[in-house]
């Protein structure tokens, strides 16, 4: 969420930094309710201040043996008056916070202007691809010769569903390991495991709700709760109505989780294999930092991200994505492409996002700064380190042999019982 102060000083000027990203926001409407508001908040403190002091006025009344009679219809009066105003002011304040929960991030000033994915920038590669010297296999073709089941899963569950199994299960759990090691060991991460079941506030706390509520499982219930889209739900609510001390800052969090996502807006999008489902694993990292530090942090966050990919050998991009292309909590974002040699071509594998204070305003997330001894809204950064059924595909690709078996990547070898190949 923007900060109130700053829309009601300079809505204009947030209005041209949200254009930035192609989002129009209606500052004569939005300027009509606040000052609604403002007179209705002038009303209501003139009416309680009246009451109190006829209220006053009633206490000396009776202290001298007066007839305030005439005080007290007048007291009652003002209160219900009061009430009245209070009620139109609760609405217009809720109004109000409705239209700020639909208003995105403000953008970095190093994020690339543009309007969608054709303007962003490449920023670094790792690894050019290397011809494999053979027609490139696409991951379903050499996965169902290896134990990757659509057609199962789509009598258990329909489309955008997998089962794994044999050697291909123990790949993809041997992914899962071989990250959180790496994240927990080298990168100094604190592994958590986490509710995958959320209640609404987590998720207007870090900004899928209300925007993105097509995108969620909602599970039945009272309360009623949604399968969590990204582990970055329930981390990053970890912090949630917290006042940090100084000393604990930077938090660093990892997670694996499933991910759950109805991808309403990605009909007709990756129908084939795993790029795209409902259901998929990934290893979420999660920063909490003071803010002076937070753009430190994302460069951090992306460099472990990265390491995943090198230490699997997988050719990769890096990606500053622009204005347009830039997700609605995130001030900026960097995306890891991986190379699939079947579409030749590079696909997301991650996306490391520094939110600033955007999230902890929601969250009320704070620490205790040392220096003024005041709680301030600490800043929270998110990627994936890395998604993992994209790492799967990636592998299978990239490490394919002519004859459809696979090659087992060096780092992942000894989760996989010293196993070399997958055939």
């Amino acid at each position: 969420m923007l900060d109130p102060k700053l829309l009601r000083s300079d809505l204009t000027g947030v209005a041209a930094q949200l254009a930035r990203r192609g989002f129009v926001l209606d500052v004569v409407g939005f300027a009509a309710i606040e000052e609604r508001r403002k007179a209705v908040q002038i009303e209501a403190d003139r009416l309680r201040a009246e009451r109190n002091a006829n209220a006053k006025a009633v206490g000396f009344a009776k202290a001298k043996g007066q007839d305030c009679a005439a005080l007290l219809a007048t007291g009652e009066t003002l209160g219900v008056a009061l009430e009245g105003v209070s009620r139109q002011l609760e609405q217009l304040q809720t109004e109000l916070e409705n239209l700020q929960l639909g208003l995105p991030n403000i953008l970095h000033a190093s994020v690339p202007a543009g309007t969608d994915e054709a303007a962003n920038v490449e920023i670094r590669r790792w690894r050019e691809p290397a011809p494999l010297g053979f027609e490139p296999k696409d991951h379903v073709a050499l996965g169902e010769r290896l134990g990757m089941d659509f057609e199962a899963a789509g009598r258990i569950s329909g489309a955008r569903f997998v089962v794994l199994t044999g050697a291909l299960a123990r790949l993809h759990r041997s992914l899962v390991q071989f990250m959180l090691d790496l994240h927990t060991s080298e990168h100094g991460y604190c592994e958590a495991y986490v509710p995958y079941l959320v209640h609404a506030n987590a998720l207007v706390g870090t900004g899928q709700l209300p925007k993105f509520a097509q995108d969620l499982f909602a599970v039945g219930g009272d309360p009623g709760f949604f399968l969590i889209p990204t582990a970055e739900v329930p981390v990053t609510n970890l912090v949630r109505d917290q006042i940090l001390g100084g000393e604990t800052l930077p938090l660093k969090f990892v997670a694996h989780t499933p991910c759950f996502r109805s991808e309403a807006g990605a009909a007709g999008k990756d129908t084939r294999g795993m790029i795209r489902q409902h259901q998929f694993d990934k290893v979420e990292l999660v920063h909490i930092v003071r803010p002076e530090q937070s753009y430190e942090a994302l460069e951090q966050l992306t460099g472990h991200a990265e390491a995943v990919l090198r230490a699997l050998e997988l050719p990769y991009r890096v990606i500053a994505l622009c204005a347009g292309d830039v997700g609605f909590s995130s001030a900026k974002t960097y995306d890891l492409e991986v190379w699939l040699p079947s579409q030749q071509r590079y696909r997301e594998i991650s996306s490391c996002s520094n939110c600033e204070s955007f999230q902890a305003r929601r969250l009320q997330a704070r620490w205790r700064n040392p220096t003024t001894g005041k709680p301030e809204l600490v800043h929270t950064l998110n990627g994936s380190g890395v998604a993992v059924g994209r790492a799967l595909v990636a592998i299978l690709e990239n490490y394919q042999q002519a004859d459809g078996s696979v090659r087992i990547p060096t780092a992942l070898q000894r989760y996989m019982g010293g196993a070399v190949l997958l055939k």
